[in-house]
């Protein structure tokens, strides 16, 4: 069996280093010099994507895609997820509004699925350098967003993307959602994740 999943959110949050993290080969990628604003964050940013595999016992393997985090390289975001059968979405907890970056980047990649459901776990990377520890805020701004226009249930985990625990729970995670959405596809509309 092989699955994609794709690792979306802002810039600087540390996609690139997840899929580094994790992959059994040498990623491919796409970055280039940062000119723009990203450049006081970074000095390279992705441009159109990186791409890693895991491969797990029995032959199975995971691909792994790392989307652009800039809006102006979001035509990558629909071609990503076309082949997404997973999202991880991760968000800079020492942002100024982490929390509206999740709900812009979760409504933005929401909408591109239409109809398609895939399950979703948001990363918060960072939290470290961020005011407060407390996830609950991220946990409340799902609950509100699940009321509105995106719906499903997304586990919220705090991770560093330097650590192959962190973003291998983080995996585990976004693979039972998905191994139990095959399994049971009748229940998997009350937590498989996102729809627009």
């Amino acid at each position: 069996m092989e699955w994609s999943i794709l690792f979306a959110g802002p810039v600087g949050a540390g996609k690139t280093q997840a899929i580094r993290t994790i992959s059994d080969i040498e990623v491919v990628g796409t970055e280039a010099a940062a000119t723009d604003e990203t450049a006081q964050l970074k000095e390279s940013t992705t441009v159109a994507m990186d791409m890693g595999m895991l491969h797990l016992e029995g032959g199975d393997k995971v691909r792994l895609y790392g989307a652009p985090g800039q809006t102006r390289f979001d035509f990558m975001w629909d071609i990503l997820l076309e082949q997404a059968r997973g999202l991880v979405l991760l968000i800079d907890h020492s942002r100024p509004d982490p929390v509206a970056d999740l709900g812009f980047y979760l409504k933005q990649l929401c909408a591109r699925m239409g109809d398609r459901q895939i399950p979703v776990v948001v990363g918060v990377t960072h939290v470290d350098l961020g005011a407060s520890r407390d996830l609950s805020l991220y946990r409340d701004n799902l609950l509100q967003l699940s009321a509105g226009a995106v719906g499903g249930a997304f586990p919220v985990l705090e991770m560093d993307a330097r650590s192959p625990h962190d973003v291998k729970t983080l995996l585990l995670a976004l693979t039972s959602m998905l191994d139990m959405s095959e399994r049971f596809p009748s229940r998997a509309g009350t937590g498989r994740g996102a729809h627009g």
